[in-house]
């Protein structure tokens, strides 16, 4: 039974930490099974939400809350019945065929940079290789969202946070491990592999900037592969100072930061709650 129109409120959240697709992901499926929303639009240059829902808009943001990503209310209006409830855009099959060639790229990536951050002792290159499983994990559960229940959407992305966090502890640990014994990487094979990454990036730049302005989805996957980027430059800078001042720091430092911010992402996966 479809509840009238004039039922309908359409509610505005201010979420200022909603910058990539895994925040994205992370307000789709923490409001999956919220009663009485009917729609969501997401603004990412704006970093707000607009909510079509019945009921009281104090229901959703409590749902936003736990995700630390500062949602508040800005404000929340009657529909008229004229207006009628409006409706989700439907992703294409181009939108499908790049989530699936971004995934790909993300997972290769992923397994390579990883091993060659190993054997380079390069903490930066393993956080970076854990920002890509992180990237991975985002366009996964996209596609893999598509008609499953809300329980087994958010059971999936509940296993991918926990291997994230398990990953980025042991990224921070082999921080701890490599400041403690001061081995220097490898900065030719860092800087190579920060090269590879980068060009894998750009190339998912490219891709995702032919459908950017197609939805909130391909744009915030914009801007997620545009910071990736930043953060490959950062790894191949640090190569650069590593190999002229024969110094582990650099590595170090552009580790921890990378390890934290992968860090973060798998804790606000796991407070979504079903």
């Amino acid at each position: 039974m479809t509840t009238p129109a004039a039922n309908h409120h359409r509610s505005l959240f201010s979420v200022p930490k909603m910058d990539c697709p895994a925040e994205e992901n992370l307000i789709r499926m923490a409001l999956e099974r919220a009663q009485g929303i009917t729609s969501l639009s997401f603004d990412l240059s704006q970093r707000q939400v607009a909510v079509i829902h019945t009921g009281e808009s104090a229901i959703i943001l409590q749902k936003l809350k736990p995700l630390g990503l500062g949602a508040r209310l800005l404000e929340s209006t009657p529909m008229d019945a004229a207006d009628g409830p409006e409706a989700v855009p439907a992703g294409d099959a181009a939108e499908a065929k790049t989530l699936w060639v971004l995934l790909a790229i993300n997972a290769f990536m992923f397994v390579t940079e990883m091993g060659v951050g190993l054997f380079a002792q390069s903490t930066g290159l393993i956080a970076d290789s854990l920002d890509m499983f992180a990237d991975a994990a985002v366009y996964g559960l996209a596609l893999y969202a598509v008609g499953r229940a809300a329980r087994l959407k958010i059971r999936a992305a509940h296993i991918a946070g926990w291997l994230q966090l398990l990953l980025a502890l042991g990224a921070l640990s082999e921080v701890l491990r490599r400041f403690i014994q001061g081995s220097v990487p490898i900065s030719g094979l860092m800087m190579a592999m920060g090269l590879v990454a980068l060009v894998a990036n750009v190339t998912s730049l490219f891709l995702v900037s032919r459908q950017k302005d197609r939805g909130a989805h391909m744009k915030a996957s914009y801007i997620f592969s545009a910071n990736d980027v930043i953060a490959n430059i950062g790894v191949i800078v640090a190569g650069g100072l590593v190999a002229w001042t024969s110094s582990p720091y650099p590595d170090l430092i552009i580790g921890t930061i990378i390890g934290v911010v992968v860090l973060n992402g798998a804790r606000r996966i796991l407070q979504i709650k079903g």
